[in-house]
């Protein structure tokens, strides 16, 4: 869709309107005629944004159920009641039944971005039609209506202004802009980006001050709102990393599971074993080679890590993203109120007699080159300037205290910072106009860029002037002495100074405002001539003071940190400047104007922007096309945003992180996380909370898995050597889904919740397509399945032939030696290079209670009567325990050993 323009011809913005009438057929001063209404309506449609369908309860539901892991449990489940193994198939499904259960209440709250946008119109509107101003709805609005603006009113459509007097719109949910933007009348440049269309008004800004008229030129999904709800719409989200990787883990498994069902009756049927009872074990062994508590283990460590991030400030919408976090590689983070204050504050001001920091945090004011030596706070220039500040001012305060919050403070943002300024200085507006009562106020104008108030004193008005540098030096025909005595004249190369000055200032990142003064004899007389410069005021959104420490936390964890705002990029490049953002004094910054289309990009191109830290007055399709970027290089991107602009490239980003302070609804819902702070900080906890949950996870697989391919080998082994040999099957399969869903599940959660080892965040970020086991691990499970299994072994044919066992007995033998074998095991996963006896698994309270309740479960088995008979287990009695116990420690002795050899190595 093009913006608000018919093919061929330039966008309203850059349109005169004089043109825009013509083009509309619209007169301006009596507005659409009810014929023109009514044909547009019809043609336009009404002036509201399209609905998205919610999702069902039955659509989250089947969402439970997508996972290839869940589909070989389904289909094991149908075979086993299929060959009327209901024991087994009872559990299997009771397995899939509460791993569905805890995703699909978790994941609830599901994303409503759509149903968010809808609400950002207003109800009524003034429109002048037929010659007359008449109230209408919103949605009644169509293309060349004329409509009437006031402050307080939420812009109903897109518009282009023919009137404004001091218009001001906060424009901070479509742009970022931090502060309210000065509407102006004139068209402005084609490419100008959305933060410079000063003669635009869009749908869902606000007006803060001032009156204005204007054209409506696009209605309901034609307007940037609507373009914004469409891409959001659109936004296609990758699966995240662990949903992939399980399923490529479980299409693996699958194969694995066909291909050693096939085996195992080839085999027995080959060496003449009863086919009836092959198929059984054939099926049994299919269901063993799947590790059923996996996806409820990973559930609840995800589950588990949702509730841990929300004591920590980060609420999580959707349970896969928590295991996400630990893979990002790129932050995509909004300047204003994440990296910021998001509260503007005065901390430099420039006098003849020098320059002057504020510091809001420790209330001290500190002097650069001062030139007369008096101290800082009251020098007679500063307190001037300040004053000028606090009485040239329509902001105001509910309670005169220096830590007031946000939400008691009214008026425009620069403003209030000067009033709060005032208050170091010990200037309350109410006492200072009790003794310089305002008698006139000259409001600002958008034309002049100034605004004056008179003040009656005892020889006459005094007037305090403030505005821009340039307009305030132009008007002024003197200068403060620095001494203080008479002013000096203001020359031009003097002129010329200060407003090299204010560039200097500018080019810091501070937002400009120059004071002037005079005492006239009328309260009448003209405001801007022949007034006394006073000096600079440098305001500033700080940076927050946690941010710095949290970005280099990120840049250590190998994570790029990269600004992306609706901002200057003088402003933007500053606050990267002290967050630590970039380190440069001078850093590329690369302007929204400059951003080229994706698909007209060179390589050179892509390679400068991966490597920009920095991007400014950036629209929303452009922030999509950084992401789209960044994610076809291989890197899980997460993106903060709290706008509505901000709606579809969260939802685009592998983890879209939404403001619960200051977000919009539209962004919140459409975001993978809330940050209920709003602080940056709480994304490098995320990230670590995500890393370790992974790590966890990845632990418990390596577990279930490991023990999972024993089970399998020991009993290939034994239908071979049973071809041969009269060697009995060392596991039934009733044991071995016993052991799957009861005794495995138990260490596996005790594995999934533990607390990460303390160096986490300075590894490098996983790679976007690394597997939840590598290679690496699958090498480690084939050697480690391969001395289990032969540990099995070892203890039937001991129990058999050395202790003189029945077949039972030796069995049961062999079941419970694989059963301790597997608790033992669990110590072996700790991280190589750390302690035997101060390590993450020897450290979580989960695992020592999850062997206690496990072994309590396997005595159940051999001595509780019906447990004992339907899993035809017999006491092994003094001999047999005290065989499986030796063997089963094998594993775990072999284990710490290699550990003790890795950790020597590793301090070479």
């Amino acid at each position: 869709m093009k913006n608000h323009t018919d093919y061929g011809q330039a966008p309203y913005h850059a349109r005169s309107i004089e043109q825009v009438q013509k083009d509309l057929k619209v007169d301006l001063d009596q507005g659409l005629s009810p014929r023109q209404v009514r044909e547009r309506l019809g043609r336009h449609g009404p002036n509201i944004l399209r609905e998205t369908q919610r999702r069902s309860v039955w659509e989250i539901l089947a969402l439970q159920f997508k996972s290839m892991v869940i589909i070989v449990l389904l289909i094991a489940d149908a075979v086993a009641f299929a060959f009327q193994h209901w024991a087994e198939g009872i559990a299997i499904a009771a397995v899939l039944l509460v791993n569905a259960g805890i995703g699909f209440l978790t994941e609830w709250k599901a994303v409503r971005s759509m149903e968010a946008l809808q609400k950002m119109s207003g109800d009524r509107i003034r429109v002048r039609r037929g010659g007359q101003e008449t109230e209408i709805d919103t949605a009644e609005l169509v293309p060349g209506d004329v409509v009437v603006l006031e402050s307080g009113d939420l812009a109903p459509a897109d518009v282009r202004l023919f009137e404004s007097n001091n218009l001001r719109v906060n424009e901070s949910s479509l742009t970022g802009e931090s502060v309210p933007v000065y509407k102006l009348t004139g068209p402005v440049e084609p490419d100008a980006v959305l933060a410079e269309r000063t003669c635009m008004l869009y749908r869902g800004t606000t007006v803060t001050e001032g009156s204005g008229q204007g054209v409506v030129v696009g209605t309901g999904m034609r307007t940037e709102l609507g373009r914004i709800s469409e891409m959001a719409e659109s936004a296609e989200k990758a699966a995240t990393p662990l949903q992939k990787r399980l399923d490529q883990l479980g299409r693996r498994l699958a194969w694995i599971t066909i291909s050693i069902a096939v085996l195992i009756a080839a085999v027995g049927l080959l060496v003449g074993r009863d086919p009836q009872k092959m198929i059984e074990t054939a099926i049994a062994l299919g269901v063993a080679a799947i590790p059923e508590g996996l996806p409820i283990v990973a559930t609840i460590a995800l589950a588990r890590g949702m509730h841990l991030m929300a004591r920590r400030n980060a609420l999580i919408n959707k349970l896969p993203a928590v295991e996400t976090l630990g893979a990002t590689r790129v932050i995509f983070t909004d300047k204003t109120g994440t990296l910021t204050e998001n509260r503007m504050a005065l901390r430099q001001v420039s006098t003849p007699a020098g320059d002057f920091i504020l510091d809001e945090e420790s209330k001290q004011i500190h002097a650069l080159e001062s030139r007369d030596g008096a101290s800082a706070a009251d020098h007679p220039l500063l307190q001037r300037l300040i004053e000028i500040g606090v009485l040239c001012s329509n902001a105001s305060m509910r309670d005169e205290d220096q830590d007031l919050e946000p939400e008691e403070e009214q008026g425009d943002p620069t403003e209030t910072a000067l009033l709060r300024a005032g208050l170091f200085l010990r200037m309350e507006r109410g006492a200072l106009l009790a003794r310089k009562p305002e008698v006139r106020e000259v409001p600002f104008d958008s034309e002049q860029m100034m605004m004056a108030t008179f003040h009656e004193v005892e020889n006459g008005f005094e007037v305090a002037v403030k505005g821009a540098p340039g307009r305030v030096l132009e008007v002024c025909t003197h200068v403060a002495r620095a001494e203080g005595g008479p002013d000096v004249e203001l020359d031009q190369e003097t002129r010329d100074r200060w407003l090299a000055k204010s560039e200097k200032m500018a080019s810091k990142g501070f937002r400009l405002l120059a004071a002037a003064d005079k005492i006239v004899e009328s309260a009448e007389a003209r405001p801007y001539e022949n007034l006394r410069f006073i000096g600079l005021f440098g305001l500033l959104d700080p940076a927050r003071g946690d941010v710095r420490g949290a970005i280099e936390e990120c840049q250590a964890a190998g994570i790029r940190v990269v600004m992306v705002t609706g901002d200057q990029p003088a402003t933007a490049a500053a606050i990267a400047r002290q967050t630590g953002v970039v380190d440069s004094e001078e850093p590329s910054v690369i302007h929204g104007r400059d951003l080229k289309d994706p698909d007209e990009m060179t390589e050179e191109d892509r390679r400068r922007i991966l490597d920009t830290r920095i991007f400014a007055r950036v629209s929303p399709e452009q922030k999509l096309h950084l992401i789209k970027l960044m994610q076809e290089e291989g890197l899980t991107v997460a993106m903060t945003g709290d706008g509505v602009n901000d709606a579809p490239a969260l939802k685009k980003a592998d983890i879209g992180v939404a403001m619960g302070r200051r977000g919009t609804d539209a962004a919140r819902q459409a975001a993978d996380m809330v940050l209920l702070d709003d602080a940056f900080g709480s994304i490098v906890s995320a990230v670590r909370y995500g890393r370790i949950i992974f790590a966890n996870i990845r632990k418990s697989v390596m577990f279930m898995i490991c023990t999972n391919v024993a089970e399998v080998l020991a009993v290939v082994a034994a239908a071979v050597i049973g071809g041969f040999y009269d060697f009995p099957i060392p596991l039934l399969p009733l044991q071995i889904l016993y052991l799957n869903v009861v005794t495995d599940v138990f260490p596996a959660l005790a594995l999934g919740m533990g607390q990460g080892e303390p160096d986490i965040m300075q590894n490098k970020p996983r790679p976007r397509s690394e597997p939840v086991l590598t290679g690496d691990y699958w090498g480690a499970i084939g050697g480690w399945a391969v001395l289990i299994s032969a540990c099995v072994l070892g203890g039937l044919a001991a129990a058999l032939y050395l202790l003189g066992l029945d077949p039972h007995q030796a069995v049961t033998v062999s079941f419970l030696t694989l059963a301790f074998g597997k608790l033992w095991f669990v110590y072996n996963l700790r991280n190589p290079g750390s302690r035997m006896f101060s390590n993450d698994v020897v450290r979580n309270p989960y695992v020592a209670g999850s062997i206690l309740l496990c072994i309590g479960l396997l005595l159940a088995a051999v001595y509780v009567p019906v447990l004992s008979g339907l899993l035809q287990t017999r006491d092994p009695g003094v001999q047999g325990w005290l065989l499986l116990l030796g063997v089963s420690l094998i594993p775990f002795v072999w284990g710490q050993t290699m550990r003790v050899v890795q950790a020597k190595r590793s301090k070479r």
